[in-house]
């Protein structure tokens, strides 16, 4: 089966975030690799205040990360989040192949961008400028 490559974002507590930041990390690796995905990118996304309380927990962990995974393996990812009692909610997207070299970057901070334009009066094809309303 082809792999696809998935955003998953997961909502951890934050208090067990605030105590062991690297387990959180580990935690997600686990998952991913126990259903033979490949971790992309994998970083903190935001820490803040939830829209309404999870299991009593009031603030949260968002932690995004972008894996490859086989796609019949995303039902034994969703139920090790289920399982996992740090997980107070995940998702997980599958992402259009055109974006994902793109969005992978972003999420590692690279910078994206096009090559450098050429200056147009160094081509030779400087436009005129307006004239001036008088």
């Amino acid at each position: 089966m082809a792999k696809n490559v998935y955003e998953c974002m997961f909502i951890f507590n934050a208090n067990t975030y605030a105590k062991n930041p690297a387990g959180v990390a580990k935690n997600v690796e686990e998952m991913i690799n126990g259903v033979d995905g490949k971790i992309l990118a994998s970083r903190l996304w935001n820490e803040q205040k939830l829209a309404y309380p999870i299991n009593g927990q009031r603030k949260g962990a968002y932690w995004l990360t972008y894996a490859e995974i086989d796609s019949l393996s995303l039902a034994k990812l969703n139920r090790s989040c289920q399982l996992n009692d740090g997980v107070l909610r995940h998702l997980a997207i599958k992402i259009d192949p055109r974006l994902v070299d793109t969005m992978v970057a972003v999420a590692k901070g690279e910078t994206v961008g096009e090559a450098p334009a050429e200056d147009d009066a160094a081509k030779g094809d400087a436009k005129p400028e307006p004239a001036a309303a008088n």
